[in-house]
This record gives structure tokens, C-alpha cells and sequence, in this order.
């Protein structure tokens, strides 16, 4: 059996535990391979090259886009990286072998980044390729530092372990991301090693740029499906439960056990993703099923993703959602009738590339759920000077997931469960498919309208 495993950022900085949890609980000599691991940049490592993916707080990218000391702030980076590698030493990295690997990858990005910024002072290029390309650079040290420091500690474990190099620093072959991940396993013998992958693959397309922070699981996707893998396991440092533990606590935080990829779907459409959409489009398409397990519950099953699974009990298994998003209502008295109305705002939404969460209408009114962010907010500036009345309102939706809701109850259940605990129903959306209730409730409410569902929905005494 092959499987393609992903390990996070947070799970990589305590890379005591995943040797331990992952790469050698229960394993023998013989047991050992057949595996490939891809592995993220330890954590805050992508933060500090580009930006913090939370705060935006500026990285060394932000250096060299403003031409300012990028040199100095990769140099500041080096260190912080070097200190990392001293915390691995107890668990047998090389420290002086590691120490030169990241000097040298770093006065390369250097070199590159340096000649960049000669073609940009040119004048004969147009400047947003050339930040899109100094962005990928910036990227792809962090998974190969991570991946480097890997094969040396496993190595050092007596572990015959491969590095797999995505980065494309020591060439310029120009390959798609699909071509350099088929190249670089031809001819290996999973029976014989442990491959540890970079996160970052180089590509013609630009990994970064079709698919942004969600690179390392789109690398992950597409190398079990390249080497057709029984199973894609991703490791995480919590399960996919029916709700997030910090907000319903730990003892009330259910892990799922099977769902299937619709669901995963409605997770990352609300920004909590299972795996990166565009990463499980390709595994789903070639019937890979995905494991999430914990790393630090290393004997616990997991939560199995595939095509097929439904359950056979109705229940709700997810409560998830987010208070990061805002509601726009567009209201006309000349709506009601008028066919294709909603026509123009798609336009104007396109225009702006924004999409909406949820869509809902009555006679005169259209209501929709979006992103709380400033291209929407231009977006409504827009559509305001277009429309005979808008109202934005600040908001939260909270979402309770199922493969098998399409029964009467869940809905009573849960908006009873809201009203018991006041909270009102601002807004609300179902399709047909019935995979997924919408509940749209005040912004401030959010985490009691998640423990709310969770305790009615998904605690089963």
C-alpha cells in the first residue's frame, strides 16, 4: 500500500513528535517505506517570507516589493532559521550540514531576487510578473528547508530517506508543476526509501499564483495522484471534528470519522479547510480518499474523505462557518417579475472578482453573503451607485453539515436551538442537495450560535 502523507507547518515545528507519531510508531524494518511524505515550512516560516496569513503582518516580500533591504531581511530570516535548526539538534539534525543547506539556498534567492530587480530598473517588463516570480522564490525556502532538515534527521535515525527537491533552484528546465512532480519520481523504488517532498513546486503556470497559500496541499494532491496512491493522508495537530474544539471545548469537540468530499467542499467555502478546494478537486477525480488524523493522537483512525460515503444514520456532523463576512441586500419595488434582475449584479460582482457564500431572495429583495474584505467593499461602492437600495450589514454564518440531512427535524432542531439561546436568524439558505443549512445570525453571536448547534446537533447522549 502507498500513501502520499502531508505534514503541517505546526505539526513540523515539533518534529520530535511526528517521527515518533507518524514516521515510526508501529513501523518495522519492513514496514518502514511505501510512503512519501510532502511536508509544509515550519511554522511561521511562510509568515516571515511573505506575510503573516492572518494579520498581514509584512515579510521579507514586502522588502523587496517596496525596494527597500531585502538582502537584510533574508539575512534576519537566515538567523531565525538557524535557530530552528539548533532546536532540532537534540533529535539528531546535523546542524552544520543544515546550517550550510539554508546559507547556500538563501544567497541564491539572493542572486535571483538581485537580477530581478536589474530587468525591473529596465523598464521593458511589466512589474507584476516579475513580483509574482520573486514571491514563488520567496515561498519555496521555506519547504525546502523543512524538508532538507528531514531526510537529515531520518537519515540519522537509521532511515533510508530521499530528498525530493521541487524548488527548481539548480535548473531552468521549464516544466509544469505536473511535468517537474512526474519527473521527480520517476524511477524511485518506494519500497526501498522514504521520500520527503517540498511543499513548493516550481511551475511554469506559477504555484503561487493559481493557487496562492494553499500551495503545499496542491503539491501533496498531485503527487498521489501522479504515483497513484491507495491513500492521501494529511496530519494536523487537531481532527476534523464537528466543531473547533477552542470554541465548544475539547470534551464536546467530536472527531468525524468518514464524510465525503461535498463536505469538504462546504468547509473551505466558509474558509475551514479540510484540504485546500483546489487540492481535493484532483484526488476526488481520481478516487484517492483522504485520511486527516492527528499527529498527536497517533493511534486514533482519523476522519476518512471519499466520493461515496453516506451516512447511514441521519445526523449532522459538522458545525462549522465563520464571522468574517457580510451580508448585502439589494431591495427594488420593480424587482418582483422582472426576469433576470440579478443579472447585472453578477456583473458588477464579477467585474470585482467577488463571489458569494450564500444567495438568497424574496419578491424585491436579494440578499448575499460575501467576504469581509476591502475589494467587496469596492465592489459595494459600486453596485450602491447602480441600484435603487442597498443595505450591507456586518454578520456571521454558521453552518451544520451533513451526507445524510435531508430528513424533517434537523431544521426544527436547529433553529430552536438558536432561538432557545435568542439568537436570531437574520438570513437563511438550503439547495436541494440538502448537505447544508445556512444560518445567518449577528455578527457577535457567532461562537454561542456554534456551541448552540453543536450541543443540539451533533452531542448525542
Amino acid at each position: 500500500m502507498l500513501t502520499v502523507e502531508k505534514i503541517g507547518g505546526t505539526s513540523m515545528s515539533q518534529f520530535g513528535d511526528c517521527l515518533n507519531n507518524i514516521i515510526k510508531r508501529n513501523r518495522t524494518e519492513a514496514t518502514m517505506y511505501n510512503r512519501i511524505f510532502v511536508v509544509s515550512a515550519y511554522n511561521n516560516v511562510t509568515n516571515w517570507l511573505l506575510e503573516h496569513k492572518k494579520t498581514g503582518e509584512p515579510g521579507v516580500y514586502a522588502h523587496f516589493l517596496r525596494n527597500e533591504d531585502y538582502e537584510t531581511a533574508l539575512d534576519n530570516l537566515c538567523l531565525k532559521l538557524l535557530d530552528i535548526n539548533k532546536s532540532l539538534q537534540p533529535i539528531r539534525l546535523n546542524t552544520t550540514e543544515a546550517d550550510q543547506f539554508i546559507r547556500f539556498r538563501i544567497e541564491q534567492a539572493k542572486t535571483y531576487l538581485s537580477s530581478m530587480y536589474q530587468v525591473i530598473a529596465s523598464g521593458y517588463v511589466e512589474k507584476s510578473n516579475i513580483y509574482q516570480a520573486a514571491r514563488e522564490i520567496l515561498a519555496s525556502l521555506g519547504e525546502a528547508h523543512s524538508a532538507w532538515n528531514s531526510v537529515n534527521i531520518l537519515n540519522n535515525h537509521g532511515i533510508n530517506a530521499t530528498f525530493i527537491d521541487l524548488c527548481g533552484f539548480n535548473d531552468n528546465e521549464p516544466l509544469t508543476i505536473d511535468e517537474r512532480i512526474h519527473k521527480a519520481f520517476q524511477g524511485i523504488d518506494f519500497s526501498s526509501t522514504l521520500c520527503v517532498a517540498t511543499g513548493y513546486t516550481k511551475g511554469t503556470e506559477g504555484i503561487m499564483r493559481a493557487f496562492d497559500r494553499g500551495y503545499s496541499e496542491v503539491t501533496f494532491s498531485k503527487i498521489a495522484v501522479d504515483v497513484k496512491a491507495d491513500e492521501a493522508i494529511i496530519h494536523k495537530e487537531y481532527h476534523l471534528s464537528s466543531a473547533d474544539p477552542q470554541v465548544v471545548g475539547v470534551e464536546k469537540s467530536i472527531p468525524v470519522g468518514k464524510t465525503n468530499y461535498i463536505i469538504a467542499d462546504q468547509l473551505a467555502d466558509v474558509g475551514m479547510e479540510a484540504i485546500h478546494p483546489k487540492a481535493a478537486k484532483p484526488l476526488e477525480l481520481a478516487g484517492v480518499k483522504i485520511r486527516i488524523k492527528n499527529t498527536f493522537e497517533p493511534d486514533h483512525p482519523g476522519t476518512i474523505i471519499s466520493n461515496d460515503y453516506v451516512s447511514p444514520q441521519p445526523k449532522i456532523e459538522i458545525v462549522s462557518g465563520t464571522d468574517k463576512v457580510i451580508a448585502f441586500e439589494v431591495h427594488d419595488p420593480l424587482m418582483v417579475g422582472e426576469v433576470g434582475y440579478d443579472l447585472k449584479l453578477m456583473e458588477i460582482m464579477k467585474k470585482h472578482g467577488v463571489s458569494y457564500i450564500l444567495k438568497s431572495t424574496n419578491a424585491n429583495s436579494i440578499t448575499m453573503v460575501a467576504w469581509d474584505k476591502p475589494h467587496v467593499h469596492e465592489m459595494l461602492k459600486d453596485m450602491q451607485a447602480q441600484v435603487y437600495q442597498l443595505t450591507v450589514k456586518p454578520v456571521a454564518i454558521v453552518c451544520a453539515m451533513g451526507t445524510n440531512i435531508a430528513h424533517p427535524g434537523f431544521l426544527y432542531k436547529g433553529a430552536k436551538a438558536l432561538y432557545d439561546n435568542q439568537i436570531n436568524i437574520e438570513c437563511f439558505g438550503q439547495s436541494l442537495k440538502q448537505v447544508n443549512m445556512q444560518f445567518v445570525i449577528l455578527r457577535e453571536r457567532y461562537y454561542d450560535a456554534v456551541r448552540a448547534l453543536n450541543d443540539a446537533l451533533c452531542i448525542r447522549n
